[in-house]
């Protein structure tokens, strides 16, 4: 299955890029600062969502059920910021369905990590502007299960796998770099 090949191929990228959020995570003292990893993710996920955009729904009909980054920019704004100087953002190239549920692979799998990262921040003392990353809370599992099923019937050639796991590959990879570039912007 697609899926599990992703989750195989991209541990690595993914350990590297949930090692700098916990890192980031960890140094939060203050709603500012946790503005400021919200904005992370806002241009990131918002720059892979335009990407995706011309082909996503052919291949998941409720994406525009799905948690996007709009509900970041309302956590944000909830914790009295604004989308106001993000840190720079490049996504993978995408160029057809394959390559969009790869890259959405990485986006969609967050949700998975979300309910821990709560829990950090709660010891931070920080109490509000979790909509984000509280996912779709008890629906979390279906909807993932819905993803990776509608992931996993795409792939007709080997060359579709390679293309979607170089989309979530790349994903991981961009998406860890807008946390050292907002490291470089901060310091």
């Amino acid at each position: 299955m697609l899926s599990n090949i992703i989750k195989e191929a991209t541990k690595t990228g993914h350990q590297e890029t949930e090692k700098k959020v916990v890192l980031r995570i960890k140094n939060i003292s203050s709603d500012a600062d946790y503005i400021e990893l919200l904005k992370c993710f806002y241009v990131y996920f918002n720059e892979v969502e335009k990407a995706i955009a011309p082909y996503i729904n052919a291949v998941l009909p409720d994406y525009s059920e799905r948690r996007n980054s709009s509900y970041i920019k309302a956590d944000i704004e909830v914790l009295g910021g604004s989308i106001d100087k993000l840190p720079a953002a490049s996504t993978a190239e995408i160029k057809d369905p394959i390559q969009a549920m790869g890259a959405l692979y990485v986006l969609e799998g967050s949700i998975m990590g979300g309910p821990y990262i709560v829990q950090m921040l709660q010891k931070k003392g920080i109490e509000k502007g979790f909509s984000f990353f509280s996912g779709y809370g008890n629906e979390s599992g279906l909807k993932w299960a819905s993803f990776t099923a509608a992931l996993n019937i795409l792939p007709k050639t080997e060359s579709d796998v390679v293309k979607a796991v170089d989309a979530a590959r790349e994903t991981f990879s961009r998406f860890g770099d807008v946390f050292e570039t907002a490291s470089l912007i901060k310091a």
